[in-house]
């Protein structure tokens, strides 16, 4: 580093004050400072004023000689620093100072001519550079071709995280989605409740207040009567009072007996009736008489449909009780519980024991399939309907052929096509039974035994050329309340 002080020194001085770099047409001012031609030239049209750029001297006329002697000392600075850079280029051994000339196949490294005859590499294998490096390329493309090899499994898995990870921020938007529609739809029926409440309220407080009002009056007229009764008998008082002060004996006499008749017209016997409000009748059953009153005026439904169960060519209504069959995708997470291909859906609640009935509203469409299926019941890929695969279901295809989905199927024989399907799940009994709505008769029954929890199962199946369009529809349910004296409602 010290050698090439004095060159960069020197190559500093063929350096431009203004460009800073080598002078090109160097041109000296009558100050003594030199410059490229251009840059001063520029410099002098920007500013509009003769003067020096480093000390500021100006001067009357644009006097600018050639200084031939910097242009040559400018060149050979340049082509120096050509020389220079192509020598850093190179790489050189840091012990003698050398150009890396070999490879020490040995060792494993570049080294010089004089490191080649040293005691170090006495023994070793050497080999020009460039030999080296073609050899050792081919052995890359070699190890390439291995480490292509070893990273395909580990590139596939990562394409593999790579979908999952979308499927994940799909299913994160969907939650979200959900959580949205849900909190707006529970917000909508609880103030449809609320509403109701309040109105109640409104009513039973109107009542209570026209009975106050009533029994208040009727009160205050008796009180009214009973003092209007008082003050007949303080006159009567008087009257006796006066008589009994009569000094004429025999007029006192004269009007004995009129005096005991007065007296028993004055005495009645008081009315104790004291007409109370009946709190009992407001307060007690309060509870029990809006519920039953609810039961009339909201629907309720004793199944709801799951829509994380759906098909993606399934629109659900926002109570989750309509279901008809679309053919346009919709974009969902392909989650396990999802059926896809088959266009199905299941019930939001699942069963374990106890006895369970729906009704389902078919009307006029011409494909459907009702009935339970298996909580472990395959929901990917062809669907079998049996026993065997964990579905008991009723169909309908064609219109009018409607079977039991046995292993293999039963064609039954209905003299009336119903609209409404009652399905009813007796798990403990094992078997689980289809009946017309309409006229209330079998239609087919299943048994078995029950091991594990059993949901609803519904497919509204697919538009059959524009004849099968309406939804499958879930019926409220009917709620009958008995009115008899001593009933007590079930506390379930």
């Amino acid at each position: 580093m010290a050698s090439r002080q004095p060159e960069e020194s020197w190559t500093e001085e063929a350096i431009c004050p203004i460009c800073l770099d080598f002078f090109t047409e160097p041109v000296l001012l009558e100050c003594g400072h030199n410059f490229c031609r251009s840059c001063i030239t520029q410099s002098w049209e920007e500013k509009e004023i003769n003067s020096c750029p480093e000390c500021r001297e100006e001067f009357p006329e644009r006097n600018l000689r050639i200084n031939r002697a910097l242009a040559n000392l400018a060149e050979k600075a340049g082509k120096m620093k050509v020389n220079l850079r192509e020598k850093e280029s190179k790489l050189h051994c840091e012990e003698h100072e050398e150009e890396l000339k070999l490879f020490c196949e040995t060792d494993k490294k570049l080294i010089c001519l004089i490191c080649r005859d040293s005691r170090e590499h006495r023994e070793h294998r050497f080999m020009p550079i460039k030999e080296a490096v073609g050899m050792y390329k081919v052995k890359e493309n070699r190890n390439e071709e291995e480490l292509q090899n070893l990273q395909k499994p580990i590139l596939d898995k990562k394409k593999e995280c790579d979908a999952v990870k979308s499927d994940y921020e799909k299913t994160l938007t969907h939650i979200q989605d959900q959580s949205v529609k849900a909190e707006k739809q529970i917000t909508a029926e609880f103030e449809k409740l609320h509403q109701f409440l309040r109105e109640e309220e409104r009513i039973v407080l109107e009542d209570l207040n026209l009975e106050k009002e009533k029994k208040s009056q009727e009160m205050k007229e008796r009180i009214e009567k009973i003092m209007e009764e008082i003050s007949s008998l303080l006159v009567t008082v008087r009257d006796i009072e006066q008589e009994l002060s009569e000094q004429d004996n025999i007029k006192f006499l004269t009007k004995i007996q009129d005096r005991q008749k007065r007296v028993k017209r004055t005495l009645p016997e008081p009315q104790k009736v004291y007409p109370l409000i009946n709190v009992g009748k407001y307060i007690g059953p309060l509870q029990y008489r809006v519920w039953k009153k609810m039961l009339t005026v909201i629907n309720t439904a004793p199944v709801t449909f799951d829509p994380n169960t759906a098909h993606p060519n399934l629109l659900l209504s926002e109570d989750l009780r309509n279901v008809r069959f679309t053919g346009k995708r919709q974009q969902l997470p392909d989650n396990p519980e999802r059926f896809d291909p088959g266009p199905c859906v299941l019930g939001s609640e699942g069963f374990t024991s106890g006895k369970h009935s729906w009704e389902v509203e078919v009307g006029n469409k011409t494909e459907w399939d009702v009935g339970v299926a298996k909580e472990s019941s395959n929901r990917k890929g062809q669907i079998y309907l049996s026993p065997d695969n964990g579905y008991w279901a009723l169909r309908l295809i064609e219109g009018n052929k409607y079977k039991a989905c046995e292993k293999p199927s039963k064609l039954l024989e209905l003299s009336v096509k119903p609209r409404k399907i009652r399905v009813c799940l007796d798990y403990e009994g094992g078997k689980v039974s289809f009946y017309n709505s309409d006229n209330k008769s079998h239609i087919y029954t299943f048994t078995a035994t029950f091991t594990e929890k059993l949901y609803p199962f519904f497919c509204p199946g697919t538009t059959d050329g524009g004849k099968n369009t309406e939804p499958l529809t879930i019926c409220p349910r009917t709620v009958t309340i008995q009115e008899d004296e001593g009933f007590i409602p079930s506390s379930k």
